[in-house]
């Protein structure tokens, strides 16, 4: 596997791609709330099978009041289950703190709730819904 950070739009079509099949094809999220006004102020990844051109997942990172944000982290529906979302998140976990971030966040599905849990992740909120999808804000230090 690797993970390759999004420098060009060519990057950021395949990220888009990846989302749209993933939350709005899957999922139902509505298109326009998928794609926001973050997405230039974010980092974005992808991530790939080994010698393979076509991405399987993508993530992206933002700093929100000095808070790594972890968002959008999602993988095609054949490779879950697979120790690859582990990959992206430890990724993203690496970009915050390279940025100087001592703390991340992310809104969590209720569904994915014990996936974060076991990778250090902490429930720190109520069930929330967010885009029709029930969800929990997680929270984890990163310098522990």
């Amino acid at each position: 596997m690797r993970i390759e950070y999004v420098k060009d739009d060519a990057g950021m079509q395949k990220a888009f791609s990846i989302r749209r099949e993933v939350f709005v094809e899957e999922q139902g999220v509505p298109l326009a709330d998928e794609f926001d006004q973050y997405e230039t102020q974010a980092e974005h990844i992808l991530l790939f099978q080994e010698d393979a051109d076509s991405p399987v997942g993508t993530a992206r990172l933002r700093a929100v009041d000095g808070w790594a944000k972890l968002e959008r982290i999602c993988l095609l529906a054949p490779h879950r289950k697979s120790g690859l979302g582990s990959l992206i998140i430890g990724s993203l976990e690496k970009m915050a703190a390279e940025r100087g971030l001592r703390q991340a966040k992310l809104h969590g599905q209720k569904q994915a709730e014990g996936f974060y849990q076991k990778l250090g992740y902490e429930t720190a909120s109520d069930v929330f819904m967010e885009d029709g999808i029930p969800h929990v804000l997680m929270v984890k230090d990163l310098q522990a």
